[in-house]
């Protein structure tokens, strides 16, 4: 800055020549237009925004996918290992069940009471209490329809004091587990041609 007369006059800036952008070829200035950065969004920014943006979209639909696929193996796990417990308890209370006709036998030859037969119940009503909780239910079968996808068929008895296909006498206890089938009741059917259709 010089002072004349007082005044301060501000000179004129030295133009930095190094860095200074040679002017273009036809003689405009380098600078875009107003219309021009217009033109440079909306050709170039949005195509790449499109595309961001479909990525976006992709990874979104992958990571829904993985999720879902993740849910439906941790149901399906689940699932399996329920059942991995019901086959197990089922093999288990399997190898239980002749203990329980044995009881049952036993009780059936003798019918005076006496301290050894109070003890036998006891312990029989236990283990059936036990395995009740576990899921054990007996199933129903003198004085029932005949089913043959729950009971087993040993003997037709010709009888007109039972309708025709009604169960007369159990001879070996059904059971099942939850809803599964772990033996069918062994019975004797009655044969009534009275009875019949």
């Amino acid at each position: 800055m010089a002072r004349t007369n007082g005044k301060s006059e501000v000179e004129p800036q030295e133009l930095d020549t190094e860095h200074e952008l040679p002017p273009s070829e036809d003689g405009k200035d380098d600078q875009p237009s107003p219309a021009e950065v217009g033109q440079t969004r909306a050709g170039s920014e949005i195509p790449e925004l499109q595309k961001v943006r479909a990525e976006r979209d992709t990874l979104l639909d992958r990571l829904a996918r993985m999720q879902a696929d993740f849910e439906n193996a941790r149901k399906r796990a689940s699932r399996e290992q329920q059942e991995f417990r019901d086959y197990a308890l089922a093999d288990a209370i399997n190898t239980l069940l002749p203990t329980l006709d044995s009881f049952e036998r036993a009780l059936q030859s003798s019918r005076e009471q006496s301290e050894l037969r109070s003890g036998i119940e006891l312990i029989y009503k236990q283990l059936q209490d036990a395995l009740n909780k576990l899921g054990l239910r007996p199933i129903p079968a003198k004085g029932e329809p005949f089913d043959p996808r729950l009971h087993e068929a040993i003997e037709m008895v010709e009888t007109t004091e039972a309708p025709d296909h009604q169960i007369v006498q159990e001879l070996q206890r059904g059971y099942k587990l939850k809803d599964r089938l772990l033996r069918p009741a062994m019975v004797k059917v009655a044969s009534n041609p009275k009875h019949r259709d």
